[in-house]
């Protein structure tokens, strides 16, 4: 779609080790994105979460500061996968592909990719992460526990960052202005960061009971995936 895209396919074959390889990561992506390709304001709202995120890591600013790192690397993993599948033509998550084909379309205004690229990211790539690590460490995901309280301590700052984004992406792809009024700003208002989040956690103690009935874990990470899918399209109806 963009001339620059087998470069992007290069810079997600590298598997991130640490918070910093996933912010090289995405700077790599910035840095070829043009203003208008949709995938760069997702991208660079995402890269500002996870700095926020690598701040409070390096500050020990959690009670399992190693913990929230690891998930932070194990999430954006979900992202970049999404991005090589994509891009080399295999089979992709609805709700990512709805963003994907639509990246080049610049009557959309940037604030409709970020938060089409939050709600696929958080709603149906977290509750895989959280349930990946939980597995890895043999910790069931409980919101009495301390990877809860610290999965929860996050939301006020990265709701802080979602609504800056949507006052300084409130343009179409270009740089056009939008409407006054418009039915974007319902969908604006109607993303929560904080439930987005809620609801994965939740999701990702569904899956964990579900993990020993494969056809009902497959079923429900289909489910997952087109009522999320629906979502992203919905976010990504041009405004007149």
């Amino acid at each position: 779609m963009f001339p620059y895209d087998p470069d992007l396919l290069a810079a997600v074959q590298a598997t991130p080790q640490t918070i910093a390889d996933v912010v090289s990561i995405m700077q790599i992506i910035d840095a070829h994105c043009i203003d208008g390709d949709g995938l760069k304001w997702f991208n660079l709202l995402y890269m500002q979460v996870t700095e926020a995120v690598e701040a409070r890591v390096n500050a020990n600013g959690f009670i399992d500061s190693a913990w929230m790192a690891s998930l932070d690397v194990v999430f954006a993993g979900y992202y970049f996968r999404a991005i090589q599948t994509s891009l080399a033509g295999r089979s992709t998550p609805g709700c990512w592909q709805a963003l994907f084909s639509r990246r080049n379309q610049t009557e959309l205004a940037r604030i409709q990719f970020a938060l089409a690229g939050m709600n696929a990211h958080i709603n149906h790539d977290l509750p895989q992460a959280v349930l990946t690590l939980c597995r890895a460490d043999q910790i069931e995901p409980q919101h009495s526990t301390t990877q809860y309280t610290d999965f929860t301590a996050l939301n006020t700052t990265l709701d802080g960052l979602i609504h800056q984004a949507e006052i300084d992406m409130h343009l179409r792809l270009l740089g056009d202005s939008l409407p006054a009024i418009s039915d974007l700003n319902d969908k604006i208002a109607a993303f929560s960061m904080s439930a987005a989040r809620e609801a994965a956690w939740d999701n990702a103690e569904l899956l964990w009971h579900m993990g020993d009935v494969l056809p009902a874990f497959t079923a429900y990470l289909l489910s997952l995936d087109t009522l999320t899918a629906a979502a992203s399209e919905a976010l990504l109806i041009p405004v007149p």
